[in-house]
Formats: C-alpha cells, sequence, structure tokens
C-alpha cells in the first residue's frame, strides 16, 4: 500500500466526518429552537421519551447534540434524570442511521449524485435566508464524498491480495471468546483515540467488504465503538455538573449491559442478524456467489448495529428508575459546604459540542448569576442594621467575596458566550447573544452597587456618628423598592412571558422620585442641624447608590425584553 493510498484513506475520512458535522449543525441551527421544543414537550413518559431521542438524533445525525440538549433540560428542571435517561435510550437508536447512510455508500457509486449537490448548495448559500440550507447540503455533498472516496480507496487497497494483512487477521479464531475480546478492546481504543465512531464504522465496513475481516471481528469492532463513545462522553464530562456526568454514565451503563449480554449469545445473536440480511458467512471465494454475498457485509453491520440497540433499549427501558437511582448513588452532589465559592453551574466548555444549543445553558447560568447578586443585595439590608463589630465584620467580608465572585461569572460566562458566538449561528441567535452579553454586564455593575453600598454602610459604622431614625426608615424603603425591582428582573429572567415589564419601569420612576424628594429633604434636614453633615453625606450616597442600582436592574429588563422605555 502506497503512501498516497494511505492519504486518500485518511482524507476520506476526514471528507466525511467534516461532512457529518456540518450537516448536523446546519440542521441544528435551522431548527434548533424546534428541536429544543418538541425535547421539552414530547418526553411525557418513558417510550415517548425515548421515540423524541430517536427522531431528533436520526434528525441532527449527532447523538452528542441530542444529550447536551436533554442535560440543559435536566438542569433546567424542566425534564427529571429519568426522562432524560429515556431520550439518551432513544439518542443510541437514532445514531444508527449513520451506519445504514454508510452501507448504502459502500454497495454502489455514490459520488455521481454528490457533483449536482455542490451546485445546489453554492446557490443556495448565496440566496437569502437559504445559507443554513445550502450549509447542510454541502455537509451532505462532503459526506457522501467521503463515502464515495472511502468505498474507491478500499477497492484500491487490494486488502484481499494482501497476504500479510490477510495472515494478521487470520491468526485470530474467529469462534475463540477471546478473539472477540481483543477486537471489542481494539474498537473501543480506537474510538476513543480518534473520538469519532462513524469513522471506525467506516473502516470497518471496508475491512469488512474487502474480506480480509470475518464478520465475527468486525461486530466486535462495532461493539467496542460502542463503548468507546461513552467513555470519551464520560472524560469530557468530568468538568462538568452532577446531572450531565450522571446523565454521562447513564449512557455508558447502557452501552456497557448491552455488550455484556450479547457476549453471552455472541455467534447466536449474530448469525440471526446474518439470516435476516440474508448474508451466509460459509461461503468461500472460490463460490461463485461469493462477491454478491460480501455486498452484503456492510448491511449486517449496519442491520447488527440497530438490532442492538434496539434490543437493549426493549431490555432497559423497564429499569429506568433503577439506572437512575445506580447513577445517583454512584455520582453524588460535589459537597458545597461554602456556598460562597465561585462555581458555574451549568455551563462547561466540554460540552460546547452544539453551539446553537449551547445558548440555553447560557441562560440558566445567567439565571444563577442574577439569583446570586440579588442574595447579594439581601446581604447589604442585613449589614445596615448590624451593630456587633464581629457580626458586622464577618457580613462585610462575605459581600465583598461576592463582589469577586460577580466580576469572575461575568467574565466566565462572557467568554462562553464569545465561544458560542464564534460558531455559524442563525440571525436569532447571534441576537440573544448580544442580548446576554449585556444582560451579565449591567448584572455585573449591580453587584458593583451592592459593594459599594457596602462599603459606605461600612464607612459610617467606623464612625462616632448614626444615621437618625427617620434616614434608616428612609433608607429602608428604598431598599425594600430595590428589592422589589430584582424580584421583578428576577422573574423576567426565569419566564419572561409571566411578567408585565411596565411594572419595572413602575418601580423605577417610584425610586427616582423618592431619591429626588430625599435629595431635597436631606439639604434642609442639614441646613437644620438635623443631623451632621458627614452623616448626611453617606446618607445621600446610599440613596443615590440605590438609584444607580435601579438603574441596571432596568437595563438588563431591557436587554432582555428588547424593548426601550418611553421617556416623556
Amino acid at each position: 500500500m502506497s503512501i498516497w493510498i494511505f492519504f486518500k484513506l485518511i482524507g476520506s475520512l476526514a471528507l466525511l466526518m467534516y461532512g457529518m458535522k456540518s450537516m448536523s449543525e446546519s440542521l441544528q441551527k435551522m431548527a434548533g429552537s424546534q428541536l429544543r421544543h418538541v425535547l421539552q414537550k414530547m418526553t411525557t413518559n418513558r417510550f415517548t421519551g425515548m421515540l423524541t431521542g430517536t427522531f431528533v438524533t436520526a434528525a441532527v445525525q449527532s447523538s452528542a447534540a441530542t444529550t447536551v440538549m436533554t442535560v440543559s433540560f435536566v438542569n433546567a428542571g424542566l425534564l427529571t434524570l429519568a426522562q432524560a435517561i429515556s431520550v439518551i435510550m432513544g439518542a443510541n437508536i437514532g445514531t444508527t442511521l449513520t451506519a445504514w447512510i454508510m452501507s448504502a455508500g459502500f454497495s454502489f457509486n455514490i459520488t455521481d449524485f454528490v457533483y449536482p449537490t455542490f451546485v445546489i448548495a453554492i446557490i443556495l448559500c448565496y440566496t437569502k435566508n437559504k445559507k443554513s440550507l445550502g450549509d447542510f447540503l454541502f455537509g451532505v455533498a462532503f459526506m457522501f464524498l467521503g463515502l464515495g472516496t472511502l468505498r474507491q480507496t478500499g477497492i484500491d487497497m487490494h486488502l484481499s491480495e494482501n497476504q500479510s494483512v490477510l495472515d494478521f487477521f487470520s491468526s485470530f479464531n474467529p469462534k475463540s471468546f477471546i478473539t472477540t475480546i481483543t477486537f471489542l478492546l481494539i474498537g473501543s481504543i480506537m474510538t476513543m483515540c480518534v473520538q469519532s465512531s462513524a469513522a471506525i464504522m467506516a473502516i470497518t465496513m471496508i475491512l469488512c467488504s474487502s474480506g480480509v475481516l470475518p464478520i465475527y471481528q468486525g461486530i466486535a469492532l462495532v461493539m467496542g465503538e460502542n463503548i468507546g463513545t461513552t467513555v470519551t462522553s464520560n472524560i469530557i464530562a468530568l468538568t462538568a455538573n452532577t446531572q450531565a456526568r450522571r446523565a454521562a454514565l447513564a449512557h455508558m451503563f447502557f452501552n456497557v449491559f448491552g455488550v455484556i449480554w450479547v457476549l453471552c449469545i455472541f455467534h447466536l445473536f449474530v448469525d440471526m442478524v446474518c439470516g435476516v440480511v440474508g448474508y451466509d458467512e460459509t461461503l468461500t471465494k472460490s463460490d461463485p456467489k461469493f462477491l454478491a454475498n460480501a455486498a452484503k457485509l456492510s448491511f449486517v453491520l449496519a442491520a447488527f448495529h440497530t438490532s442492538f440497540n434496539i434490543s437493549n433499549t426493549a431490555i432497559l427501558i423497564w429499569f429506568i428508575p433503577q439506572i437512575e437511582k445506580l447513577v445517583c448513588k454512584v455520582i453524588k452532589p460535589k459537597k458545597n459546604d461554602e456556598e460562597d465559592d465561585f462555581r458555574l453551574r451549568f455551563i462547561s466548555s466540554g460540552f460546547l459540542e452544539t453551539p446553537e444549543l449551547s445558548v440555553l445553558e447560557a441562560q440558566k447560568e445567567i439565571q444563577n448569576f442574577a439569583k446570586r447578586i440579588h442574595r447579594m443585595f439581601g446581604f447589604v439590608q442585613t449589614l445596615l442594621n448590624l451593630k456587633d463589630d464581629a457580626e458586622f465584620a464577618k457580613l462585610f467580608s462575605r459581600i465583598e467575596k461576592y463582589e469577586n465572585i460577580s466580576d469572575s461569572m461575568e467574565i466566565e460566562i462572557a467568554k462562553y458566550l464569545d465561544n458560542v458566538s464564534n460558531a455559524h449561528l442563525s440571525p436569532e441567535t447571534k441576537g440573544k447573544i448580544r442580548a446576554m452579553l449585556r444582560e451579565i454586564s449591567e448584572i455585573e455593575s449591580i453587584g458593583d452597587s451592592c459593594y459599594n453600598l457596602a462599603r459606605t454602610i461600612n464607612h459610617k459604622h467606623n464612625g462616632d456618628k448614626d444615621f437618625t431614625e427617620t434616614q434608616y426608615n428612609h433608607i429602608q424603603h428604598m431598599l425594600f423598592l430595590i428589592n422589589q425591582s430584582l424580584n421583578q428582573m428576577d422573574k423576567l429572567i426565569d419566564n419572561k412571558e409571566s411578567l408585565d415589564v411596565n411594572q419595572v419601569y413602575n418601580l423605577e420612576n417610584e425610586i427616582n422620585n423618592f431619591r429626588s424628594h430625599l435629595k431635597n429633604q436631606n439639604i434642609t434636614d442639614v441646613n437644620n442641624k438635623a443631623y451632621d453633615y458627614q452623616i448626611g453625606v453617606y446618607y445621600m450616597d446610599i440613596i443615590n447608590e440605590c438609584e444607580k442600582l435601579g438603574d441596571y436592574v432596568v437595563n438588563v429588563v431591557e436587554a432582555r425584553t428588547n424593548t426601550k422605555e418611553k421617556k416623556e
């Protein structure tokens, strides 16, 4: 085998992987929100969840995309872990469509259809509102071009005439259990290294179709691919949150359990699949029917892949509650004794496989960010009334820590959104990301205002003067108005449709009017010697900072609703 044949093999595999990736991302871009809606609404029980996972994965040609969407909904509380497991089972069935597409590509010269598809795709790419469809067709064309090139490369390699290759595979006893385990491990390791079960499936089809790899070893490789792809997802999930790791473990359990029971009846199961497809493994090269029989090998691999996942789902779908308990027992929530530690709950760089759908992860993290800042404001309200020096110092230190956390969260969420925005996205999603970047900036500004309030209260606490009872009452009322405004902001971020935005604007007007009234009153009270001038400065610093904080809340609302308050 020449070096050019080797490069042709690698290049055709790269074309295949790129085509599938491009096709999947384009479909997600065209129908990302609809897919999220389907996943959310059509998982009422384990069976509808399984069917939903099957059809969504078959549509986007990516079980990873389906898994990421599913985990997002578990994090958001829209799906239970049990429902997510049923969707993942369906995703395993849906992903077998890839093997059937490949088997068709190895059965006839599919490249005849590629070049017209390229022509249509390039026209659509330069047509308004059709670019995503053009990208999708480009992905389809590249995938089929890769398959066609792989098929021809397999023929040009003349593996059936390469004695060293034949001797290597013939050294393994196809009836031996050790041989099956060996090839299963090879399939797992290769999939972990390449990180694409589709690529290893294509190589397996080449080896089997050329006649150098017996069907039993080929199917053992396919089983290994099923395990290898889940090992990869579990490694990625190590940096993710608890629910993501549980979902990845459930995926691994599903495939490992399936491999174990199939190994117990391996030859019987393979013979049954061969019988259904009509493949006779006993035919030799001297038989005139050998070539027609060998052409069925790719279909045998696809049929086994589908039969394996359907059978495994049919068994395990009845034990989803038990699987849920098992993964929850194995993966316990990370102990978080100190809730003030910086930790992102919903987003992780390891799961940035589907950028169009990662926006949902970021939205949940922004909700978490807003709730944390609201908690920080609650600390400021408590700090105002504390007299004990030790308790005051402890709470002020906690507010300082929250300020640092606020800065870190803004940076990390912004980085995540920046990574997402580098991918090909629909105009609607790009607009959402711009709005979300503004939201996190304004939420961080709320955190800054909370810290400024705490610093002013700290200066007053360290002095020898105190606010009057009237000043305390005015400050408490202003803080109450701000808290109401923050409550409205939280409701909006959680569920936009359930809130009348005018309530936020009404509160902002009330805060502004109250600030103006107190500003005028403060001048009169200082002139009348009602309190010390320095206390008046601290007093108005708090009032003015509260008014700024209210402005930041309105800015968050405007960013989320894409509206602007009408000024009279």
